[in-house]
């Protein structure tokens, strides 16, 4: 066995590296709202006044974004019927994802700000992850990596066959 370290090759990663270099003006969640390409951009759905987004780099299988249709960075911004729409969501996403994964449990939280974490600060977003007894491996202490077992295209269609369901 030689000293040198293994490597765990993640190329998708790059996309995520360059996505967060530029102008602190652009927002990947304004843009995927506006271009109208739900598929391509991997928005489940999109309400009077918040949308599900899948998130591109998730902690786990069916990692959601829920985010209100305008740009706003704090809750006090929001008007009373954004934020009805944004915590109505996150009921509609956990029946989503409870038909699709059957998880669990599930982690729900905003990161206000980016000292708070906020990977996007200006655009206020709540994270829906689903979670399951023993889902955590030593792949992130020892390696910092995490690793997903589906793709996005599979998560996708499986969220967006539970929300016509729900439709119904």
């Amino acid at each position: 066995m030689s000293n040198r370290p293994e490597r765990l090759w993640a190329p998708w990663r790059y996309e995520y590296i360059e996505s967060t270099v530029g102008s602190d003006d652009e927002c990947f969640l304004c843009e995927a709202y506006q271009v109208n390409k739900d598929e391509e951009r991997l928005i489940i759905y999109r309400g009077a006044k918040a949308y599900v987004i899948l998130n591109k780099y998730p902690y786990s299988n069916g990692h959601l974004l829920i985010a209100p249709n305008r740009h706003v960075e704090s809750i006090a911004e929001l008007e009373n019927d954004e934020l009805n729409g944004l915590f109505g969501l996150i009921k509609h996403t956990t029946e989503w994802l409870d038909r699709s994964y059957n998880p669990q449990g599930y982690n729900v939280g905003l990161n206000l700000g980016k000292v708070a974490g906020a990977g996007l600060p200006g655009h206020l977003h709540i994270h829906v992850v689903p979670r399951w007894e023993g889902d955590t491996n030593y792949m992130p202490i020892l390696a910092g990596v995490k690793v997903i077992s589906e793709s996005l295209n599979a998560t996708y269609s499986k969220l967006r066959e539970s929300v016509k369901i729900w439709k119904k």
